[in-house]
């Protein structure tokens, strides 16, 4: 679903925006650390908030190495995910790309079903309230792993308490790849 530059071009969806709207389950939300990118795309014109939203699924949310969040593409496993809703232009949507290493394997852009959050999700609402959007997967070469790693059990929002511990990129060890360090975490025994 890539678009291209500001113009009034349509998506494979044949809408006629240019926007896109992303789920943002972890580190971009308010209150995390790489939330100041969201805040330069804001500033720049480049992203707007929209809300907080549920999936309208089940999906396991794990933390991989450094407490990094990751989102698995496994609907039906582990719990419905809270995160916020940003609508994003092309620019933005390319340095959210660059950010979760798309071309590198890190993640995979895929849509995601959500529901506004209000009150009580645990009741039946109509699919009509629903709406797909796009999110950031945990990328299929090392996703099974990773819930194995996990011992199948995941969380229902990214919160202080899971990020405690969390490691900025420039912080880690730079001699190591990113999906090096996923394929140790994912080796190492569980604590």
């Amino acid at each position: 679903m890539g678009h291209e530059a500001k113009t009034t071009e349509t998506t494979a969806t044949n809408t006629a925006k240019t926007t896109t709207l992303v789920f943002s389950y972890g580190t971009l939300k308010r209150g995390f650390s790489n939330h100041v990118l969201m805040q330069d795309l804001i500033r720049s014109g480049d992203a707007s908030f929209k809300g907080v939203y549920q999936t309208l699924e089940k999906y396991p949310l794990v933390c991989g190495p450094y407490r990094v969040p990751f989102l698995l593409n496994k609907p039906g496993s582990g719990q419905r995910v809270t995160g916020e809703l940003y609508e994003v232009s092309p620019r933005g949507l390319s340095r959210l790309d660059e950010l979760e290493g798309t071309s590198r394997g890190h993640y995979v852009r895929q849509p995601i079903r959500l529901l506004k959050e209000e009150g009580d999700l645990e009741t039946e609402q109509s699919s009509s309230s629903s709406c797909v959007v796009e999110a950031y997967y945990a990328h299929k070469s090392y996703e099974e792993e990773l819930w194995e790693r996990n011992r199948r059990r995941s969380f229902g929002a990214y919160t202080e308490k899971e990020a405690r511990g969390y490691v900025k990129r420039n912080d880690r060890p730079q001699h190591l790849s990113f999906l090096d360090h996923i394929r140790i975490f994912v080796s190492s025994p569980c604590d």
